[in-house]
């Protein structure tokens, strides 16, 4: 019973994760071994989620140093904040 119980979580947990992506974005997420590319990148990321992005001129440079993956964050240039 436990063994079914947690196979039908883990079937959920499938189809919810499968719903949210296109795929091309399952494509793109497959084709790296970790969902970030950097902790800098995990963090830009949680601290961009909504509409209101803030974007340094560091995290324009790390992104291109770690080669960060996934939808772009596109700013212009007078939304950008620090040197």
């Amino acid at each position: 019973m436990r063994t079914i119980r947690f196979g039908l979580v883990l079937l959920g947990a499938v189809v919810t994760a499968t719903g949210c992506a296109s795929s091309q974005q399952w494509q793109e997420w497959k084709s790296h071994s970790t969902h970030f590319a950097s902790g800098n990148h995990m963090t830009f990321s949680l601290r961009n989620q909504g509409s209101r992005t803030r974007v340094s001129r560091q995290d324009q440079r790390m992104a291109a140093t770690q080669a960060w993956w996934g939808d772009p964050v596109v700013v212009r240039d007078d939304q950008i904040f620090g040197n």
